[in-house]
C-alpha cells in the first residue's frame, strides 16, 4: 500500500449513526492516528468538526459520484461507512476500496447486498489485499464473535467441533432507527421487483463462499416459529437471525469449518419459562410477521411508513445510552458437550453499542496485527480476536462456561 494521508475515514458522518461514531472515536486516545470526516455537505461536516473540537480533515463524497469515491478510498488506509442502505448506495464505494487495496467496514444488515459484494469485489480484494468487513455493528458482531470464542473454547477443551448452536436474545432495551427500517424497505421492493431474490433470501447459505460445498442438513430454521426447549423455555422468532445466521456460516466456512461441518445454527428470542411465555412468544412472531407482511402490502405500507423512523432518525440520547444487550449462545459438541457463551454490552444495540462496535473495528482494521486473510469478509474472519480484546476493554462481556458439568 502506497502512504496514504489518512489512516480511518468515517463516511457519512453528519448521518445520525455515523456522528455516534465520530464521538466515540473522539473520545478516544488515538495518538498520531489520522482521522477524516467524509459526506455530502461541506457544512454539515464543518459543524460537527466544530462540535467535537477535533483538527480532523474535511472530505466532499457523495455515493452516487464514483470519481468522490475512488478519490476517498485512495486516501486512506481504512474506510467506515454508515451510509445506507447499502443495497443501492453501497456497492461503488466497496469497489473503490476493492481497487485500492482499502479496508472497508460498514453497519450492513441486507443479505442481498453483502452477496453482490462477495459476487463482485472479493477477488478484487485478495488480489489488492483490502479487508471489505460487513456487518460491523449489532448485525453482525455480538453473534460472529460469539460463536467464535464458543468453538475455541470447545476446541482447547479437546471436546472437537460444535454439532449445535442457539443464539438466544436473553434480554434487550432500545430503540429502533430510520435507516435500519430503510434497509428493511429496500429488500422489500427488490423482492417485489424481482420475485426470484426471494429463492436467495430463502437459502441459509446465501453467503457461502462455495455453495456446493455445504454439507445438506434440510431445513436450517431460520424461519418464523415458537419453540418450547428441553429445558421449557420458549423462544420466538429474531428479526436479525435470518442475516446474522448467514454471516456466522461464511464465518465457519471461510476458516474450513472451524466451528463445525456439520453444524446447525440459530437464532432465536427468549420470552422465559413462565405460564405467560407462550404467550408472549406468540405476540413476539404475530408482530414480526405483520411488520414484513405489511412493508410488502400496498395499501398498508404507506401506513407504516407514517409511524415508522424516517432515515437520518434516531433514538434520544437517553435511549441510546441507557439501553442494553445480552445474549446467550448454548452450544453442543459433537462429543456431547455443553456449553453456554455469554455476550453482553451496555448502550442502545442499535446505536450505543453500535458506535462502539463500528468504531473498534475501524481502529482494528487500521492498527492491530490481523491474519493474512483478504476479501470480502466478516468480523470474525478479517479481525478475529483482535477485536473481541477491543470491545471488552469498552465493557463488553464475551464469555464461556461449561453447562454438562464437565
Amino acid at each position: 500500500m502506497t502512504e496514504r494521508r489518512f489512516d480511518v475515514v468515517i463516511f457519512g458522518a453528519t448521518g445520525f449513526v455515523g456522528q455516534l461514531v465520530a464521538e466515540h472515536l473522539a473520545a478516544e486516545d488515538l495518538g498520531d492516528l489520522r482521522v477524516a470526516l467524509a459526506g455530502r455537505s461541506a457544512a454539515k461536516l464543518a459543524a460537527l468538526q466544530h462540535r467535537l473540537g477535533v483538527p480532523w480533515p474535511v472530505i466532499l463524497a457523495d455515493s452516487t459520484d464514483r470519481e468522490s469515491l475512488a478519490e476517498l478510498a485512495g486516501s486512506t488506509r481504512v474506510v467506515v461507512s454508515t451510509v445506507g442502505p447499502y443495497g443501492p448506495r453501497g456497492l461503488s464505494l466497496v469497489l473503490a476500496c476493492a481497487r485500492e487495496g482499502t479496508s472497508y467496514a460498514d453497519l450492513t444488515g441486507e443479505p442481498l447486498f453483502v452477496r453482490q459484494s462477495i459476487d463482485e469485489a472479493h477477488q478484487l480484494a485478495v488480489s489488492t489485499g483490502a479487508r471489505i468487513v460487513h456487518a460491523c455493528g449489532f448485525d453482525s458482531v455480538p453473534s460472529d464473535l460469539g460463536m467464535q470464542v464458543l468453538a475455541d473454547r470447545v476446541r482447547v477443551d479437546g471436546e472437537g467441533e460444535l454439532a449445535e448452536a442457539t443464539l438466544l436474545v436473553v434480554s434487550l432495551k432500545g430503540g429502533v432507527s430510520g435507516g435500519t427500517i430503510d434497509s428493511m424497505r429496500v429488500m422489500v421492493d427488490d423482492v417485489r421487483d424481482d420475485p426470484s431474490l426471494a429463492r436467495q433470501l430463502g437459502d441459509p447459505y446465501l453467503l457461502s463462499p462455495d455453495r456446493g460445498a455445504e454439507p445438506d442438513l434440510g431445513r436450517q430454521p431460520d424461519a418464523f416459529f415458537v419453540e418450547r426447549l428441553p429445558d421449557g423455555t420458549w423462544v420466538a422468532p429474531f428479526v436479525m437471525a435470518s442475516f446474522n445466521s448467514r454471516i456466522v456460516r461464511r464465518s465457519n466456512a471461510l476458516q474450513d469449518y472451524a466451528y463445525g461441518r456439520e453444524l446447525r445454527y440459530r437464532e432465536v428470542v427468549r420470552t422465559g419459562t413462565s405460564p405467560l411465555a407462550p404467550v408472549t412468544a406468540g405476540a413476539v412472531a404475530l408482530l414480526t410477521g405483520a411488520l414484513a407482511t405489511g412493508l410488502r402490502t400496498p395499501v398498508v405500507r404507506p401506513l407504516l411508513d407514517r409511524v415508522l423512523p424516517d432515515p437520518g432518525e434516531g433514538p434520544s440520547e437517553k435511549t441510546w445510552r441507557n439501553g442494553h444487550f445480552r445474549l446467550e449462545i448454548r452450544g453442543r459438541a459433537v462429543t456431547g458437550a455443553r456449553y453456554v457463551a455469554t455476550v453482553a454490552a451496555p448502550g442502545d444495540p442499535g446505536h450505543g453499542a453500535t458506535r462502539v462496535m463500528l468504531g473498534q473495528s475501524a481502529l482494528c482494521l487500521a492498527t492491530d496485527r490481523l491474519p493474512d486473510r483478504y476479501g470480502v469478509l466478516t468480523p470474525a474472519t478479517a479481525m478475529n480476536g483482535a477485536l473481541t480484546d477491543r470491545l471488552r476493554r469498552n465493557g463488553f462481556t464475551f464469555d464461556v462456561r461449561r453447562s454438562d458439568g464437565g
